[in-house]
C-alpha cells in the first residue's frame, strides 16, 4: 500500500454477514479489500491487495474480546508484527482516542475523534423510530490523525449515506 493516491475512500458492503468493505484510491483504483468476520470473540481483521481475496497483506487482531481498551496488533503477509493501535480506555468515553505504536510499543501517531457531540447525538436519535433511519446522513463523526510533533496528517470522516457506510481518509498538511 505504497504510494497511495489521497483521497482514499472506504465503502462498506451491506449485503454480506461479515463486514466487507473496499478501499480506493483518488483515481478509483482498488488499493484494499478488508474482511472482518462477524461473531467471533476476539475481532480479526484481514487485508487483501483486492476483491479476489487471492493475496493477504496484512491481518490485525485484538488482543482481547472486549473493546473496552482494546489493543489491535498489525501482522504482515508473513505473520510478523509491525506495530498496534490501542485505545485509550477511560479517556474514550467522551471523545475516541487511539494510539497507533511500533513494535517496540512508542507512540508514533494518535488518532481522535474530533467532536464527540456527533456521537452523542448519532446514539440519541439513532433511537427514535424514523429519525434514526436519517441519523447516518446527519451526523458524520470525523477523527484527525496527529504524529509525534502534534501536526495533523490525515483525517478520516465518515460521509453522508442512507444505506451502507462510507468513509474518506484525506491527506492533511
Amino acid at each position: 500500500m505504497k504510494n497511495l493516491q489521497f483521497p482514499i475512500d472506504f465503502v462498506f458492503r451491506i449485503s454480506t454477514f461479515s463486514n466487507d468493505f473496499t478501499a480506493t484510491d483518488a483515481f478509483g483504483h482498488t488499493v484494499g479489500y478488508i474482511r472482518q468476520k462477524m461473531f467471533k470473540l476476539k475481532e480479526e481483521i484481514k487485508i487483501y491487495a483486492d476483491t479476489s481475496q487471492n493475496q493477504l497483506n496484512y491481518t490485525i487482531k485484538a488482543d482481547r474480546w472486549l473493546d473496552f481498551s482494546a489493543a489491535y496488533a498489525f501482522y504482515d503477509a508473513n505473520g510478523n508484527e509491525f506495530g498496534k493501535i490501542v485505545r485509550k480506555g477511560w479517556r474514550s468515553i467522551w471523545k475516541a482516542k487511539y494510539q497507533i505504536v511500533d513494535d517496540n510499543g512508542t507512540p508514533e501517531y494518535t488518532i481522535e475523534e474530533e467532536n464527540g457531540w456527533v456521537k452523542v447525538a448519532d446514539s440519541l436519535f439513532g433511537e427514535v423510530p424514523v429519525a434514526g433511519m436519517l441519523t447516518g446522513y446527519f451526523f458524520n463523526p470525523a477523527y484527525k490523525v496527529i504524529d509525534k510533533s502534534g501536526a495533523k496528517i490525515a483525517r478520516l470522516k465518515k460521509q453522508p449515506s442512507f444505506f451502507g457506510r462510507k468513509f474518506q481518509v484525506t491527506k492533511e498538511g
